[in-house]
């Protein structure tokens, strides 16, 4: 294959000529320019994201799952952004499924074979249902594992956000919301664990936390559905109740305890609900979300 028919994330990058000879310093700037450059290209993706994240609100809201499809540092991302939706959004562990090719490393062994394993790509989408939504991240766009994926999704009615960093991958083509990540040749030629990941990583942040907010989680910047499972999160719980009713520590407390952990029956009970079973009632007819309800009160 000739230079100019490579894939962009495949291409040698010009400035990275004599690469190792360079002093540590001159490695360094062009590392993080790299991947400055990287996230630039997410700038003309923003209305596809938002289509995207309002996919994924949707199959939370019907109660269908979130598949994450990739393979090795793609997989690597999706993993990061799936693993922590239920504790920062307080959404069931089971609503969300990671399927990585070769399955989810315990170690530092990721054999790059895996990738091309459709079987094993067949028979983790099996229980897709028309409700649940795929996200098949590939940043050369041609991976089998979340191409398979993604053909299977589409077949059985589900949805697909593909998230790609070639504007002609073929993974589009499965995709009911396309995610074309325009970022530039890797400082080391095909390494996509560096400027592709980067970029992969902060569409997925984004859809993620703009599903968090439409699902009405977040309140003014603040984790209104977090799982307060540690010291940390508790003491942050309590001060999110405090912050948005002016409620003493105390009452912040006691309105946690009273609500058993569920932080937006707290908010509402540190706010003046005179019941959970009442604040419950509020947030079901706000459709959960947390301002609607208060302005009830």
């Amino acid at each position: 294959m000739t230079p100019h028919m490579l894939p962009q994330t495949e291409m040698l990058r010009d400035e990275s000529e004599g690469l190792d000879l360079r002093p540590d310093a001159e490695v360094l700037r062009l590392l993080l320019d790299a991947q400055k450059a990287a996230l630039n290209g997410l700038d003309a993706c923003l209305q596809d994201i938002s289509r995207g994240a309002a996919l994924m609100a949707e199959t939370i809201r019907t109660g269908g799952r979130l598949y994450y499809a990739a393979a090795g540092s793609s997989g690597l991302m999706g993993l990061a952004d799936g693993a922590e939706i239920p504790g920062t959004f307080g959404l069931s562990p089971e609503s969300i499924a990671i399927c990585m090719a070769g399955g989810i490393p315990t170690g530092a062994e990721m054999p790059g074979h895996t990738e091309d394993d459709t079987r094993t790509a067949e028979i983790a989408a099996a229980d897709l249902r028309p409700t649940d939504t795929v996200i098949a991240i590939s940043a050369s766009g041609t991976t089998p594992y979340p191409l398979t994926f993604a053909g299977i999704a589409r077949s059985r009615g589900a949805k697909t956000i593909c998230i790609a960093n070639n504007a002609d991958a073929l993974l589009f083509e499965h995709a009911d919301c396309a995610i074309c990540l325009n970022t530039p040749p890797e400082v080391i030629a095909g390494s996509t664990r560096l400027g592709a990941a980067t970029a992969q990583k902060a569409a997925l942040n984004m859809l993620s936390t703009l599903m968090g907010v439409r699902l009405g989680h977040v309140h003014d910047g603040m984790m209104v559905n977090v799982v307060a499972d540690n010291a940390k999160l508790r003491q942050r719980a309590e001060g999110i109740i405090r912050n948005i009713t002016g409620a003493t520590p105390q009452h912040a407390a006691d309105a946690l305890n009273r609500a058993e952990g569920n932080l937006k029956l707290a908010v509402l009970l540190a706010a003046g609900a005179a019941t959970p079973a009442q604040a419950s009632e509020l947030l079901t007819a706000s459709g959960g979300h947390l301002r609607p309800a208060l302005d009830q009160i």
